[in-house]
């Protein structure tokens, strides 16, 4: 066993060896660290693992064996920080947490703010949560409770109930003495919260404000009752915007009484931008937002099926027009060369054009107010593209194949295709979006079908008829 110095000594190393130049983890770390939990070295793994930053904690964790993960949680005891499960794939958490004894999930989740602890347990299953919740004592268990019964992903899941409420007529002395001679008090807080003796919401004081006043002061008087309110059902995405919006730090959170029930601040708002970001980018490779790096090759490749299965429907439907065109496909070998990079053309400008909507409408800064312009802009883009890549491809065409004409029908192709492109990858996120759905999530099938089909059959059908003329 280490003695008090050595345990310092490694700890240090551990420090300067955690990552690499790049950020990453050095394998040579994690090593060192199976090894402590391989040989049940508590003292060494508390040197290593114990002054790490939950973030840190997290990517150690994600990095180990599944089967030493567990492990490392009960020989850390009391010194593991039970904020680092935030921190891992959802994956990884859910398989933690079935492995660890109930007892030992109910003293780690007790040491936790309340937003971390309602994270750590919501995906759990009902019986699992009940049989936690058990174990803590009553007010803990009814808070946690209450708030696990608000929906998914909104404000009253992502809020921590800690905070800190004044009457009224309090004064700023008042205020400052109860700060300092109250114990439990959040661990760190940008504003206090003037409420009624109901618990409604009054007003909120900026903790510089405060600082900066007379202590005579009344509370009333500093309070800015003007705030930007936050309900416990809103959308957890809406309210991250709001945030953005107006540059809060900090919002209070009201039930449907106007009462006080928690507060929602920026270190939270940030995790809800990443998640909703991160499901976005997704969804636009058709792969579910809940999918993880640590998920099992089945669960990936059950999730990805469905939307595959309808790419390759949709695939059939734009090679079916190929077979329109079989017999002028036979007569000039050019034709089936150069078709699919009109068609691929298409569906990369689309993409461009699609991936700028779906987020624009994400984010609220495409609406009908300025819709008509984004289009109308976007054909603009697509007729110019269309022409310059006309000329280019056009070129190559009759430079490659040396037949009169080829260069002006696929250039003529080339521009009714970025056109078409620039159409669908407008105008069908924003028509997913009017009847409810996630145009994140749908998109992508249909604007590249189009694309597929209009470059196909603009090619072929331009080709049929100027060879024909001749």
């Amino acid at each position: 066993m280490l003695d008090e110095k050595d345990m310092a000594d490694t700890a240090d190393r551990a420090g300067l060896t955690l990552r690499d130049e790049e950020g990453a983890i050095r394998p040579e770390y994690v090593a060192q660290v199976a090894e402590a939990v391989g040989g049940r070295d508590a003292g060494l793994l508390r040197a290593l693992v114990g002054e790490l930053h939950e973030s840190d904690t997290g990517d150690l964790i994600e990095a180990l064996d599944a089967d030493l993960r567990p492990q490392l949680i009960e020989l850390m005891g009391s010194d593991f920080d039970f904020t680092a499960l935030t921190e891992v794939d959802d994956t990884v958490r859910e398989e933690i947490l079935d492995e660890l004894p109930t007892e030992t999930v109910a003293e780690g989740v007790r040491e936790l703010d309340s937003d971390d602890a309602v994270y750590i347990l919501e995906d759990l299953p009902k019986d699992e949560q009940a049989e936690i919740l058990e174990q803590l004592p009553p007010p803990e268990r009814v808070a946690l409770a209450r708030r696990l019964d608000y929906p998914e992903a909104s404000a009253g899941r992502r809020m921590q109930t800690e905070f800190i409420a004044v009457p009224p007529a309090w004064t700023v002395g008042q205020t400052i003495d109860y700060m300092r001679e109250t114990e439990d008090l959040p661990e760190r807080f940008f504003e206090l919260y003037v409420t009624d003796a109901g618990g409604k919401f009054l007003g909120a004081v900026p903790l510089d404000r405060l600082m900066r006043s007379k202590r005579p002061v009344a509370m009333s008087s500093l309070m800015e009752p003007e705030r930007h309110v936050v309900r416990a059902t809103d959308d957890q995405e809406e309210v991250a915007r709001r945030f953005e919006r107006y540059n809060l730090v900090a919002a209070p959170v009201v039930d449907e009484r106007g009462r006080m029930v928690g507060v929602i601040t920026f270190d939270d708002i940030v995790d809800v931008i990443e998640e909703e970001a991160e499901e976005d980018i997704k969804a636009l490779g058709g792969v579910k937002g809940e999918e993880e790096l640590s998920d099992s090759v089945w669960t990936i490749a059950k999730s990805r099926f469905n939307w595959l299965l309808v790419n390759l429907a949709t695939a059939f439907l734009a090679s079916s027009v190929l077979g329109l065109f079989e017999g002028e496909l036979q007569k000039m070998v050019a034709l089936a060369v150069l078709a699919p990079i009109v068609a691929s053309q298409g569906g990369n400008a689309a993409t461009q054009t699609m991936t700028v909507a779906v987020r624009a409408l994400a984010t609220r800064d495409l609406s009908d107010a300025n819709a008509w312009r984004v289009i109308l802009r976007e054909l603009m883009v697509g007729a110019f593209n269309g022409v310059a890549f006309a000329i280019v491809t056009g070129a190559i065409a009759y430079a490659w194949f040396k037949v009169p004409g080829l260069g002006i029908v696929i250039g003529l192709a080339m521009i009714c295709n970025l056109i078409a492109a620039a159409m669908a990858g407008i105008l069908i996120p924003l028509a997913i979006a009017r009847f409810r759905f996630d145009p994140a999530v749908a998109s992508g099938v249909f604007v590249t079908t189009v694309t597929d089909v209009v470059g196909f059959f603009s090619f072929l059908g331009i080709a049929t008829l100027w060879f024909g003329l001749k």
